[in-house]
């Protein structure tokens, strides 16, 4: 079975992250993952990125994160992948299968509903996960749920710090036929749980994991002693 981490961040992009890019590909290698996603936090969520920035300038910087982890995974044999988690209100969308070039060429995507963003997304090709729907936080002031709009349900979250957090996402997911996802939700380098998604094939491109989670094709969740 081949393991990818499926929700991470950087501190080159996410201001809650202390792991750089470089980092976090060298914690996963040796970890024994074969893919790493980048989902750095998006303009509209916990951005290091300066919101002053022309957009062009913007998405550069925001792309920074996963251009680095890249950079070091290709020198030490390990795939990196691009995605982003937009934020909603409290409420997060991992969103796999879009690029740089997607994000100038929509630059009004900050100025649009959440709906209309994962309608794009879906026309481009790509998917929408919501990450850990029910998790309680002082940032987080209410639960929402979009089964109309996403295509996974992370059921699992090593940031969660509940366990009813992940069941009841499970339950979520069960209720509405969504593919089962696991991610670390990992901003820093060490901890005692690592999660991911076992799959039996390597997942080497993001259309790869689009096809996994579409089909359902996740062979199971990988959760760390």
């Amino acid at each position: 079975m081949y393991r990818t981490e499926t929700h991470l961040h950087t501190s080159e992009v996410s201001a809650c992250a202390s792991a750089s890019g470089r980092e976090q590909a060298e914690q996963y290698k040796s970890l024994g993952y074969d893919t790493i996603i980048v989902t750095d936090h998006f303009y509209n969520g916990n951005t290091a990125v300066d919101r002053s920035l022309s957009w062009d300038k913007w998405v550069d910087g925001f792309c920074l994160g996963y251009e680095h982890t890249k950079a070091r995974g290709d020198e030490i044999g390990l795939n990196v992948l691009f995605g982003l988690e937009y934020g909603w209100n409290g409420s997060d969308f991992l969103t796999y299968g879009i690029d740089k070039q997607w994000l100038k060429d929509n630059g009004d995507i900050i100025n649009i509903s959440v709906q209309e963003f994962c309608d794009r997304v879906h026309k481009h090709g790509g998917i929408i996960v919501q990450a850990h729907p029910f998790r309680k936080a002082d940032y987080i002031s209410e639960i929402k749920l979009l089964p109309e709009y996403t295509d996974g349900v992370e059921v699992r979250n090593a940031g969660n710090k509940e366990k009813i957090y992940d069941d009841r996402a499970l339950w979520y997911a069960e209720q509405f036929g969504l593919t089962k996802t696991a991610g670390s939700d990992r901003h820093h380098i060490g901890g005692d749980k690592f999660y991911g998604v076992l799959t039996g094939y390597e997942i080497k491109d993001i259309s790869d994991y689009i096809r996994a989670v579409k089909e359902n094709d996740i062979a199971e969740l990988y959760i760390s002693p």
